[in-house]
């Protein structure tokens, strides 16, 4: 039987495949048969090298970044005992993990080694990219692209999406392809679900065709790359620059529309889900939660298994943010600076953000693969911008590793660094479990050239 979602569609309606968000990108005005044609650019990578790979099973591997903002408790995170299966137990703040135990490995004590200028961006960005970020904290920008959008780079180019960028409580991701480049979130559950599932998707072994106003859309992009060459001509080096990035952006378009008129890859698992409700609004004054991060949940698990994307950054909430969660008085960020003693209400909220997450590993756990799991043939990397908010920390910063990438990582494991060892070690690691050979990771400080061996598969 097909492993499906039970969504509820309570309102019907229309969105255009490549719609949702485009008041969020750059775009290009191009003429074809005498109309004017709006063609919305995918986020722009540096480097474009495609680089399969794959389980032994044949299931391809993936990478999830799963984010929250402000951090965690220390004292209420930690692991008590080292090692493997019983020789550790889960601390208070991770306990909602248990189900996912043995596929998950829990490093504590590194450190994101930049200078803290920045409460809220240093920690992320230092973590994500490996070296400080620029600027201020509201004006920052980065020198290198975040983590998720590297490993896109070097393996998304199979799939109809390098990457995806989805969103709960918030629409600003974490993910940065490179200066002045920070992609959005897709918040809204129904566009998500247009924009992956809708009139262009494809079930395996569907007898229907592919949607006849791809190979339009198609001409519709000759047309406008026609203009650019012939802009080209006309303007100084700059320009010239500027359109070669437009130009490598439709690119990137016009072949993820000639991957979605090729056959769908037979995957068994892969169905189309049942489309969401079309809103979500909040009750007495406070979103919910719990709802939206559940069906972004499914939605995200079954873009997977349909193969439309190998790298995912799932942002449950972003940097500074200030949502009221169930049950707490104030919003999160004001919390983690105003709530006294043990920080109580901060505590709760940091529970209820590990119910989300573990939700969300065992939402890819129930989608049977081969003879495992999907969650088998993922790697989740769940990390904050700062361990203990009030203080914004970037010593003990919150690391947790669930899947194993098809044995490429150790799983059911607590390593707690005793020296502080510097968190860029295991982002390291993770490049060389995916395939990418990299001598090393980060810069000044942050720069590690050796990976986390005790991590590692």
């Amino acid at each position: 039987m097909k492993h499906r979602f039970p969504f509820v569609r309570t309102q019907k309606r229309t969105h255009g495949m490549f719609t949702g968000g485009l008041s969020r990108r750059r775009m290009l005005r191009g003429i074809l048969h005498g109309s004017a044609v709006m063609v919305g650019l995918p986020p722009l990578l540096s480097v474009r090298h495609a680089f399969g790979e794959s389980c032994d099973d044949g299931f391809p591997k993936r990478f999830i970044l799963y984010y929250w903002g402000n951090g965690m408790l220390p004292h209420f995170w930690t692991p008590t005992g080292e090692g493997f299966g019983d020789d550790w137990t889960l601390s208070e703040q991770l306990a909602a993990l248990a189900p996912v135990k043995d596929k998950t490995t829990v490093v504590t004590g590194t450190a994101v080694r930049v200078p803290n200028l920045l409460p809220h961006w240093s920690g992320a960005m230092g973590f994500l990219t490996g070296a400080a970020p620029v600027g201020n904290d509201s004006a920052w920008d980065v020198t290198a692209p975040t983590f998720d959008q590297r490993l896109a780079a070097e393996i998304g180019g199979d799939t109809i999406y390098r990457s995806l960028e989805v969103g709960v409580l918030t629409d600003q991701s974490i993910s940065v392809a490179g200066p002045g480049a920070r992609y959005p979130a897709e918040n809204d559950p129904y566009t998500f679900f247009e924009r992956i599932f809708g009139s262009s998707f494809r079930e395996p072994g569907s007898d229907a065709g592919p949607d006849p106003r791809l190979a339009w859309r198609r001409s519709v992009l000759d047309g406008v790359m026609d203009g650019i060459h012939k802009l080209e001509a006309q303007v100084g080096y700059e320009d010239r620059e500027r359109l070669q990035n437009h130009f490598d952006g439709i690119r990137d378009l016009e072949q993820r529309l000639a991957r979605l008129e090729e056959d769908p890859p037979e995957l068994a698992e892969c169905s189309r889900p049942g489309a969401p409700e079309t809103e979500y609004p909040d009750i007495d004054g406070r979103p919910q939660i719990g709802a939206r991060a559940r069906i972004m949940s499914e939605l995200s698990s079954m873009a997977l298994a349909c193969d439309q994307t190998r790298v995912l950054t799932y942002n449950l909430s972003s940097p500074l943010t200030n949502v009221l969660f169930p049950g707490v008085s104030e919003g999160h960020h004001t919390l983690t600076h105003n709530d006294g003693g043990e920080q109580a209400q901060v505590h709760e909220i940091t529970l209820a953000i590990m119910d989300e997450f573990a939700h969300f590993l065992q939402t890819l756990d129930a989608v049977p693969e081969g003879d495992g799991t999907m969650l088998d043939h993922c790697l989740v990397l769940g990390t904050s911008d700062t361990s203990e908010g009030k203080t914004h920390a970037l010593d003990e910063f919150p690391i947790v590793l669930s899947g194993g990438a098809c044995g490429a990582f150790k799983t059911g494991l607590h390593y707690r660094s005793h020296s502080q060892e510097n968190a860029s070690k295991v982002l390291l690691s993770i490049l060389r479990g995916f395939g990418v050979s990299s001598d090393s990771y980060g810069q000044d400080d942050a720069y590690a050239a050796d990976g986390l061996s005790a991590i590692e598969g």
